[in-house]
């Protein structure tokens, strides 16, 4: 037999190996994890599989794709006349008075980041426009800030801002009076100290863009204070986290805002001193999720 023809059968003896069933399957590249089964209960990253030593490809793709989402999150502005046509087309706020677009210290994105001090008070301009507006004393002022989440405010603030309405006015509809919705760029949190003492209102709700997780990129974060003034800390807050589709959703975080609205109004404080019991009678009547801390 010629050398070309031994060749010529060693190569077609390979081709039928590959095509054949008589050749095992080599084994699988990625190494499962027995963690994997809780994926189902949590976005977060848990029993990825190995190969090799190393994380498998589409989990290292999927982990720096949900960082760019993270990031565009921060740094893409709000599209705040799509998010003002949006809160207008609310059949609740079809007669309120004109939503008021506001703007911090921080005169860009730079700034806001390095500099967080200026992003809790509104710039000079602003504070005329408030003050101009003579408004009267109201029992809400609501105040949306993109925060550090341009996309949790864009997809979720409108659809909250309608469960909200809808949820108080089961109370009728003067049980609660509402100040002139406040759309604030480049702010935090404690921004709405200075809008709510401006437009004279007993509460203050800011509904910010809390900081992007790598499962979570717009988580929606909601900040009550009562007597809103300028120079409050943390402590006279009381904070509902992670409103979104996949989080907490907006029918009931309106319902625990709800709760908390009444019991600051009936005790005159929010904070530390307020104390959200909002699920109690759930756990005690064994619906829903247990706490495993409560006996």
């Amino acid at each position: 037999m010629s050398h070309d023809s031994s060749a010529s059968d060693a190569s077609s003896t390979a081709r039928e190996g590959q095509q054949g069933t008589a050749v095992s399957e080599s084994p699988a590249i990625v190494t499962p994890n027995a963690w994997q089964l809780l994926g189902q209960f949590t976005d977060a990253r848990i029993g990825l599989g190995r190969a090799g030593i190393s994380l498998p490809t589409q989990r290292s793709l999927e982990f720096q794709l949900a960082h760019a989402r993270a990031q565009d999150a921060v740094h893409l502005p709000l599209e705040i006349p799509r998010l003002i046509e949006d809160l207008n087309q609310l059949p609740a706020l079809e007669n309120a008075p004109d939503i008021q677009h506001l703007h911090s210290r921080a005169v860009d994105r730079t700034t806001y980041l390095q500099r967080p001090d200026y992003g809790r008070r509104l710039d000079e301009a602003s504070c005329e426009q408030l003050s101009s507006l003579a408004p009267e004393p109201a029992d809400l002022a609501i105040v949306i800030v993109d925060g550090l989440s341009s996309l949790a405010v864009q997809n979720n603030a409108a659809p909250f801002i309608a469960a909200l309405l809808e949820t108080l006015a089961e109370e009728g509809p003067d049980a609660w009076t509402l100040s002139p919705i406040s759309v604030v760029e480049q702010g935090r949190v404690a921004i709405g100290d200075e809008v709510g003492e401006l437009l004279k209102a007993r509460a203050v709700l800011v509904m910010v863009g809390e900081r992007p997780g790598l499962s979570s990129p717009d988580s929606l974060g909601l900040y009550l204070t009562w007597q809103p003034r300028v120079g409050l800390s943390d402590a006279s807050r009381n904070c509902i986290s992670n409103v979104r589709p996949a989080g907490l959703d907006f029918a009931m975080a309106a319902q625990r805002l709800h709760y908390l609205l009444r019991e600051a109004r009936k005790l005159g404080l929010t904070g530390v001193g307020l104390k959200d019991r909002s699920g109690d009678n759930l756990l005690e009547s064994g619906g829903g999720i247990q706490n495993f801390l409560l006996s």
